[in-house]
This record gives C-alpha cells, structure tokens and sequence, in this order.
C-alpha cells in the first residue's frame, strides 16, 4: 500500500514487489551473519570474512546469471540470488565459527542477565542506527523513480557499480570501529585521530586506483549492464559524481564508526537521524527545484560530510 503511493510507474511497482517477496527471505541469514561478523572483526580474525565475502560475490554472480538469463526469471532470480548468496556466507561463518578454540572466547552457552542488558543498552542503538540507514537510499530512489524510467534504469547501474567501492569504505569503517574499541580499552586515547588518519590514508591508497580506471573506462564498464547508448550516454555524469563521492565517504564512515567504537552508539544514532532529515529536506529542494539529473547524486556528499563533521566534533572534544 505504502508503495504504490510512492511509486508512479506501475511497471516498476511490480517488479519492486516481485524482488521484495523473494529478497525478504535473505533476511533471515544476513542478521545471524552480521552478529558473526561482529565478533569476528572484534577479534580481529577476519581472514574467513574475506572468503565468506568472496563465496557471496561468486554465488550471487552464478546465481544471477542462472536464474535470470537461463530460466528467465527476471528480477526475482536477482532477488534469490542474493538471498542464498547471503545463506552461502553464514554457512562459512558458522563452520569457521564451530571448528575454531572457543575457550579464549568465552564461547559457551550461558544466561547472564545483567552482560545480557549492557548488550542490549549498547546494541539497541546500533541496531536502529542500521535500520534508518536504508532510508536515504530509499528515499532516493523514490525521488528518481519519479524523473522517469530511464534516469532509475541510470541510478540502478550507478548503485550496482558503487557496490564495489562501498565494499572498500564499509571495510576500512568497520575495522576502525574495532581498532579503536581496542585501543580505548588499552587507555591511549590519544591516538584515535592519527589510527583514523592513517585508515583513511590506506583507504585512499586502495581506492584511488579504482576510481581513476573506472573513469577512464567509463563507457566499457556501464555498457556490461546496458547497450542502450542512450542510458550509457546519460549514466556518464552521475557516473562520475559517484566516483568522486569516495574522497568524502571514506572519511565520514571511518569517522562515524570511530564513535561508534567509543561506545557511544546513542550519539552515533543522533548524528545519523539529524543527517537523514537534512538529507530527505535536500532532496526535497532538489525536486522543486527542477535540476539536472545528476546534480541528485550530490546528495551523498551532503549525507557523508554531514556524518563526518558530527563525528570529528564529538571525537574532539568528548571525553569518553
């Protein structure tokens, strides 16, 4: 109901719905992997996220051409790809998991109340810190749904190709927050800034060289999506804003998530719903205003400095 009052196209409509019956189930996996994944990167034993990250790249890829090119099943074999590539990773997790030394951990089962709510006191806000996450995207693509089926035909491109450098950002982000949970827990404070100066430094070192040959093979790397010269042509430019948005991202996630490793996850929430709402009323000017299609990626560089300044202020000047 909520989404036919979004959506004006009622082709698109329904194939939102077609992914959403199928990609619902994914959920299913991605919260259990993702309460793994926590622990394995607060132990600092990442070694079978990277292959538990590369099986689902590799299913999802064999599942999508499966399910969409030989049995046809257009945009919900997209939607089961990633539900089981997303199976595939808590599967390598949970052996990774079962077969390593518990005891050092603490791995057993046991009912403690009282750890049990300082948990929730800490995750909660974590938890709706990642929940409203998913809206400024959401938002935004309600906002371009409305310019036309061509210009979503670009964003879905854009979004799909950002992936990978999301990948990168998220990556640095996350082992920033569990460096510096570690580092306040061994009482140097102190370096904080430089430990997130010098993730984003490496961050950059790795990006950078992707980003210059994405956009010197623009053209080859949108076409593998489309042949259409009409949606290559008019992804160039919102192309290369995306690209350009990496200089600003990595430091606003890597920031974000260093107050979040403070343990401040309220704060972390606050900082996040107060640049969602600046977001939603920025892309609420850009639609009355009229502008041009990839002036709406700029949107992004608003939302991620918006994080970062926040961060820096409460890192700075906070005592935690």
């Amino acid at each position: 109901m909520i989404l036919s009052q979004l959506i004006t196209s009622p082709k698109v409509y329904h194939a939102v719905i077609d992914y959403l019956d199928w990609r619902i189930w994914g959920l299913l996996f991605s919260f259990p992997f993702l309460a793994l994944r926590s622990f394995l990167v607060g132990i600092t034993q990442t070694r079978a996220l990277t292959i538990a990250a590369l099986s689902a790249v590799l299913v999802n890829i064999l599942g999508n051409w499966m399910l969409i090119f030989l049995l046809d099943m257009g945009i919900a074999g997209a939607a089961i790809a990633s539900s089981v590539a997303e199976l595939c990773s808590l599967a390598i997790l949970s052996i990774h998991i079962q077969n390593m030394n518990k005891q050092p951990y603490g791995l057993y089962w046991q009912f403690d109340k009282n750890i049990l709510f300082r948990v929730c006191r800490i995750s909660a806000w974590s938890m709706f810190h990642s929940f409203i996450s998913v809206a400024p995207w959401f938002l935004f693509f309600v906002a371009i749904e409305h310019l036309g089926e061509l210009q979503l035909a670009v964003a879905n491109i854009i979004r799909s190709i950002s992936t990978l450098f999301f990948v990168i950002v998220n990556s640095f982000s996350s082992t920033a927050s569990s460096l510096i949970s570690n580092m306040i827990g061994a009482k140097e404070r102190k370096c904080v800034f430089p430990l997130c100066n010098q993730i984003i430094r490496l961050g950059y070192a790795i990006g950078f060289p992707f980003i210059t040959l994405a956009l010197i093979f623009n053209q080859s790397i949108i076409s593998v999506y489309t042949n259409d010269p009409i949606v290559i042509r008019t992804a160039w430019f919102p192309f290369t804003v995306m690209l350009l948005n990496y200089v600003f991202a990595l430091p606003g996630y890597v920031y974000i998530n260093a107050v979040i490793g403070t343990g401040a996850t309220r704060t972390a929430f606050i900082f996040q719903s107060t640049t969602i709402i600046t977001y939603i009323l920025y892309l609420y000017g850009l639609r009355l205003w009229n502008v041009p299609f990839a002036t709406y990626w700029t949107v992004e560089y608003l939302f991620v400095i918006g994080l970062g300044i926040q961060a820096v202020i409460y890192l700075k000047y906070k005592h935690y």
